[in-house]
């Protein structure tokens, strides 16, 4: 799902989104300019700033590995409690969580 939508955001986006997760796989956590916020507990986001601003849900697993869960158009400072609803409910799916 999140490939989709990735895949439908427009080129310059695309191409801003497919930078920052290509410096996310290269320098992991401490990727230079990317912006990490904790959500609760164990869901994290990072931000894509393009035409547009984006944000993208993940999780980390084991070790090193992130997946990714969730992304939107960010409108405002806070997130939209929906989205976060719909990033928690993935995560539990992939951390095998009731």
């Amino acid at each position: 799902m999140l490939r989709e939508y990735l895949s439908g955001l427009p080129l310059r986006d695309r191409a801003a989104a497919a930078d920052v997760l290509d410096a996310i796989r290269e320098h992991g956590l401490q990727a230079p300019g990317v912006r990490f916020k904790q959500i609760r507990e164990k869901l994290w986001e990072f931000y894509v700033e393009a035409g547009a601003s984006y944000c993208i849900f993940y999780v980390t697993v084991t070790g090193p590995m992130m997946v990714l869960l969730h992304a939107y158009k960010k409108k405002s400072q806070k997130a939209p409690v929906q989205e976060i609803e719909t990033a928690i409910r993935r995560m539990k799916e992939v951390l095998h969580e009731s």
